[in-house]
């Protein structure tokens, strides 16, 4: 079996920078690739028109064709092209595109089905972050898809949500994202001490991340040793137009709370596992994902998490066992929850190590890989 994932982004050093779905393309690719699938990677948005081989991993880029008004269109049609060859020359049986903005609007190959993922479209985070979506994005992704052959979501709550936004009536196979969680392993399981606090992700708003001082306020007023450790890229705000979150955070701690929080910026991936593994527990106050990537690596790690309550996490955390879910509003709540965890070295141990389990029984790529192949091999057929 041949799988072209056609994506905005990949997690390679030639590729440019890359986000949740390019890290969530890559884990299923590694898994794929362990069970005798080929695999190839179109990367569109690119520099230039190059091939080159990524550990067995085939990655394509694609130079988005420039032409005044329609380069949209025009570089659709240049995709599609690729895939018609590609696909001619049995050298892929089925792309698989995400939803965001809806590169496949106008692209309808010869023989080769399409399958749609959902990650969270642009419509679909617009949503949930009560903010106006541009009505080019929502029509590109609406026409993607009703046009394509396959449909997945990686949680059933993405799913009810897209097809409300959208008004549509579609049927989603639920497949979530995948994790090896090989790569993620604690090796200081037993050794939970520290006081620190990990968030790891983009600050940005649709993330609780302006929550997240005021919840942070409360936990010092009641444990004065705990750190607030913040990873990942500082984000433009959309609905301020501030240029930093970072700096739109820092008024809201308190004196005494903002000497104990660091800013370590963006991390490069292969050390974030360092970073998770110093933590003592991981909160995500998020209001908008689709099924977050760094919460399994959180879990993986053998790491207690507090997130928002919203929809999704309810297909991830079983509340109260690996983790507690509490909506990021709730500020005094959301604090009382992590001071559990920082005082209670047994309940931290146990929700760990539960997280652990649940991310090997239920999201490892061992697991999630063979259902991959299953719903590819079933539209192939």
């Amino acid at each position: 079996m041949k799988i072209a994932f056609l994506t905005p982004e990949y997690p390679h050093s030639r590729t440019g920078s890359s986000g949740g779905i390019g890290t969530s393309i890559k884990n299923l690719a590694v898994g794929l690739l362990a069970q005798g699938v080929s695999v190839r990677i179109l990367v569109y948005g690119q520099k230039e028109d190059a091939i080159f081989d990524d550990n067995g991993i085939l990655v394509q880029q694609v130079k988005n064709v420039k032409f005044k008004g329609l380069s949209w269109f025009f570089t659709r049609k240049k995709l599609e092209r690729i895939i018609n060859e590609l696909h001619s020359n049995n050298k892929i049986d089925v792309v698989e595109a995400p939803d965001w903005t809806g590169i496949t609007s106008f692209i309808k190959p010869q023989k080769c089905p399409i399958i749609i993922r959902l990650n969270g479209s642009d419509t679909y985070f617009c949503h949930l972050d009560d903010r106006p979506v541009k009505w080019k994005n929502k029509f590109h992704e609406k026409k993607a898809l009703q046009n394509a052959d396959g449909l997945l979501s990686v949680s059933q709550f993405t799913a009810d949500k897209t097809n409300a936004v959208f008004n549509l009536h579609k049927k989603f196979a639920i497949i979530p994202n995948p994790i090896d969680s090989k790569l993620f392993q604690n090796r200081n399981s037993n050794n939970n001490t520290g006081q620190n606090i990990l968030y790891f992700g983009s600050l940005i708003r649709k993330k609780g991340l302006l929550e997240l001082p005021l919840i942070f306020n409360k936990v010092i007023e009641k444990n004065p040793e705990a750190q607030l450790i913040l990873v990942g890229r500082d984000v433009p705000d959309i609905m301020s137009g501030k240029s930093s979150t970072w700096e739109m955070m820092q008024p809201l701690f308190s004196d005494s709370a903002l000497k104990n929080v660091e800013y370590l910026g963006s991390v490069p991936y292969e050390e974030v596992k360092q970073v998770i593994e110093k933590s003592k527990i991981c909160v995500f106050p998020s209001f908008a994902e689709a099924f977050p990537v760094s919460w399994l690596e959180a879990m993986a790690m053998e790491k207690p998490i507090i997130a928002s309550n919203i929809g999704w996490a309810n297909e991830m955390i079983e509340e109260g066992k690996n983790g507690f879910l509490v909506n990021p509003k709730d500020h005094n709540l959301y604090s009382q929850r992590i001071i559990e965890f920082l005082n209670n070295e047994k309940l931290c141990l146990e929700a760990g190590k539960s997280a652990r389990k649940k991310v090997e029984e239920c999201f490892d790529i061992e697991v999630l890989a063979k259902k991959n192949i299953e719903f590819y091999k079933s539209l192939i057929s």
